[in-house]
């Protein structure tokens, strides 16, 4: 086997030697408008050998270890270019198929997605059900061969351009909250299914609510234990923290940004006094995390909350110091509407607080409101 030093070498030269043909980092999800140099720019790196690195090489991987797939991801975040074209399909349906996928469903589908020929969106949060994902109401109910789904989805990225989706729905209505869901590989093309775009508060409209009408899904769609989806979408989602190198760098791009916003411009000592928070702080979260190991749990939240905490403080301070032009339309504007929404998505800034809270600090856990009981009468 390649050592890690010798990939990381040679990921390295072919990315000097490629990087000109890859669309604009975009992170995880590939915006509509780059779908084609998306899947282009994935097309090339599976080609080159470097999609599904650590995959084994029966479904098309280089059968490599996960340091391997950090190296690449690192030199694609140094390079300012995707790793991937898809991560909802590479990280998260991977993972599943990986570990509970049947033979057919791996050989139906890993080589396609590691191709850009299946392309994935998550059908997880709903409107009532998103940082507390237990309480979804997505109904799949079983009907001799087949599943029928109703419900609805929200913040669906790439739902408009991908084919395949995975869904978590509930399958036993009468169980306990986290009981009672199943996970399902879900063609996106059966009748009954509604992708619309939601328009964001900056005029954009990067997400899609999905609704699902009496959709009957073949049963062999189920990926993992009937009733068990809990635990199939846990590990799935598990997968999504990754490797912390690509997050410090990411973090060290934010700060090395806003050092840069007093460049030329003479600060009131009150906006020097924020830059300098927002720089302190930043610098702390880094150290935090690499602490922590590249492993862990808490350093992915650290790395989240840090980055997205980041972005919100810079954008209000970059909003502050245009003046009256941060209300018209322009980067300031659309930075300062678009930064909320970022302490929101994968896991708002109060959960990853009580992650490091009780994780890293050993706080005791956050206390939850007693559970009635049938002999309790409302007064």
């Amino acid at each position: 086997m390649i050592s890690v030093d010798d990939f990381q070498a040679g990921a390295r030269e072919w990315l000097a030697a490629n990087r000109h043909d890859a669309p604009r980092d975009y992170g995880a999800i590939c915006p509509p408008d780059l779908v084609e140099e998306g899947l282009s720019w994935q097309r090339r790196i599976h080609a080159a050998g470097y999609a599904g690195i650590h995959w084994p090489e029966a479904f098309g991987g280089r059968g490599l270890t996960s340091e391997h797939n950090a190296a690449w991801l690192l030199e694609c975040a140094i390079a300012g270019v995707p790793p991937v074209f898809n991560m909802v399909g590479l990280v998260l349906t991977g993972g599943a198929l990986l570990r509970y996928g049947t033979p057919e469903q791996q050989a139906r589908h890993l080589a396609a997605t590691l191709a850009g020929e299946h392309v994935w969106c998550q059908l997880f949060s709903e409107p009532g059900a998103g940082s507390d994902l237990g309480g979804l109401s997505t109904k799949a109910e079983r009907d001799g061969d087949h599943f029928v789904v109703n419900g609805q989805k929200v913040w669906c990225s790439g739902g408009r351009y991908s084919n395949w989706g995975i869904l978590m729905a509930r399958t036993n209505p009468e169980a306990a909250k986290h009981d009672g869901i199943s996970f399902f590989l879900f063609p996106m093309d059966l009748p009954g299914v509604d992708v619309r775009p939601l328009k964001q508060m900056t005029g954009e409209a990067e997400f899609d609510e999905v609704f699902f009408t009496d959709v009957h899904l073949p049963a062999h769609h189920l990926i993992g234990p009937l009733h068990g989806g809990w635990g199939v979408g846990m590990s799935v989602l598990t997968n999504e923290r990754g490797h912390i190198g690509t997050a410090v760098i990411g973090l060290e791009r934010r700060l090395e940004a806003m050092a840069r916003m007093a460049d030329g411009r003479e600060l009131h000592p009150v906006e020097r006094q924020r830059l300098a928070s927002l720089l302190a702080t930043g610098q702390a979260y880094k150290a935090m995390a690499q602490r922590q190991g590249p492993q862990a749990s808490t350093a992915a939240s650290l790395m989240k909350l840090g980055i997205t905490e980041m972005m919100f403080g810079s954008s209000m301070l970059r909003a502050d110091l245009a003046g009256a032009n941060a209300m018209l339309a322009g980067p300031e504007a659309t930075g300062m509407l678009a930064a909320p929404g970022g302490r929101i998505a994968g896991g708002t800034s109060q959960v990853q607080r009580n992650i490091i809270g009780e994780r890293l600090l050993g706080l005791p856990r956050e206390p939850k409101p007693p559970r009635a009981t049938s002999t309790e009468t409302t007064p």
